[in-house]
């Protein structure tokens, strides 16, 4: 992976007030799902804000595909554009009457045409599921709506990152499985992303790497399990340890036989019970039965009316949708989905206890469906087969 932005011994103090950075350095690589992660007032919003030189050190280098950042007003205008910001609030962003306009204003900025606004907007409106609500004013919309918003807009300049100040702040457990959802499909779709969050939760099953911040120092910087496996790391940080990490650690205390990696998700701790013989056959069964299969629809290959003949067809018992375009389809076709958010560990779930599942998306989160299930299928070896769309068509 390239590298697209690097930080140098980076330090930076707010006027009268305490050290809010110091010393930092790391990375960031295209393609990477980074994590920043701390307490409130470790310094994660002030670090984000470096990223496309709203704020400038005092000293230190924030460089760009390795080029240090000119704070000149067209040099900033040029950066921003490959480096999309989403506030926490965002209302802090959203600054026009109609939903259309508020995401038009960069694009006509950047001096596009009017077709050409409109189309993007219409897209980006689009991949972030908002179609149709161009004329909305936004204070009529809920704060998920309004995250939306403010992604589309950023979106509409097509940067190669995306940076989010806790992307799930403020929301209820539904909205911000949406917006980290939004997440994993632009992700999918090529892009870089960076969030801030306070929530090991959030950041453990999702990060490919984490960095760990307090005090306006990095504690610490790798991937999720070695960084938040480490307990009195985290506690000197004021976190907690995932759940899912303190009761992994709590049964292996207990005998239970440890796996060679550690579970970031329930079906990872339901593969490391059955190496320990449990839970390997329902209850009522007593004896191990036959993997499910999971049905593979591209939304942009199939017609509603084609997905009710599938799950008929295939006693189809679950079903996933991921991505917006998938659960548009999924609301036209008048079907209801069983899971919106971690869907392909859901599906895997229920396809090791015999049933057939559906993962109803679109073409870039296809070969996250494959790979997923491809490396799980190594691990426990099991043989969960995918039948895509295509191999069964009509």
């Amino acid at each position: 992976m390239n590298t697209l932005i690097e930080i140098k011994k980076l330090n930076y103090c707010y006027p009268n007030g305490p050290d809010a950075l110091k010393n930092i350095n790391f990375s960031i690589k295209k393609g990477e799902k980074i994590a920043l992660v701390g307490p409130n007032g470790a310094g994660k919003s002030t670090l984000l804000l470096m990223l496309n030189g709203m704020l400038k050190p005092d000293s230190g280098e924030v460089s760009y595909l390795g080029e240090p950042v000119k704070y000149d007003r067209k040099n900033l205008r040029e950066l921003r554009r490959k480096v999309g910001f989403v506030f926490q609030n965002p209302d802090t962003q959203i600054i026009a009457p109609t939903v259309f306009q508020d995401v038009a204003f960069g694009p006509v900025n950047l001096g596009f045409s009017g077709d050409e606004v409109k189309n993007t907007v219409l897209l980006s409106l689009s991949k972030v599921g908002l179609r149709g609500f161009e004329k909305r004013p936004p204070h009529q919309l809920s704060g998920g709506e309004k995250k939306r918003v403010a992604m589309a807009g950023i979106l509409a300049m097509n940067p190669d990152v995306l940076v989010f100040d806790e992307p799930t702040s403020a929301l209820d457990p539904a909205g911000s499985e949406d917006i980290m959802e939004l997440l994993d499909e632009m992700h999918a779709d090529g892009k870089t992303i960076i969030i801030s969050t306070h929530d090991v939760e959030l950041a453990y099953p999702w990060a490919d790497r984490v960095i760990l911040l307090n005090r306006g120092s990095i504690l610490a910087q790798g991937i999720p399990d070695e960084v938040f496996y480490d307990k009195a790391l985290v506690k000197y940080a004021k976190l907690s340890m995932p759940v899912l990490l303190e009761l992994y650690e709590s049964l292996t205390e207990r005998g239970l036989k440890k796996s060679e990696n550690l579970p970031k998700s329930i079906l990872d701790f339901v593969h490391i019970l059955s190496l320990n013989n449990i839970g390997n056959y329902p209850a009522e069964k007593k004896e191990k039965i036959k993997c499910g299969r999971i049905h593979l629809v591209d939304v942009d290959k199939v017609k509603p009316g084609e997905i009710q003949k599938i799950i008929i067809e295939n006693e189809i018992l679950a079903i996933g949708a991921m991505g917006s375009k998938a659960k548009l389809m999924a609301e036209i076709g008048n079907i209801e989905p069983d899971f919106t958010y971690g869907v392909i560990d859901k599906c895997l779930l229920k396809a090791i206890n015999g049933k057939n599942t559906m993962i109803i998306t679109s073409a870039g989160m296809i070969k996250r469906v494959h790979d997923r299930v491809f490396e799980f299928n190594k691990e426990s070896l099991r043989d969960i087969e995918i039948l895509d769309f295509k191999n069964y068509a009509n």
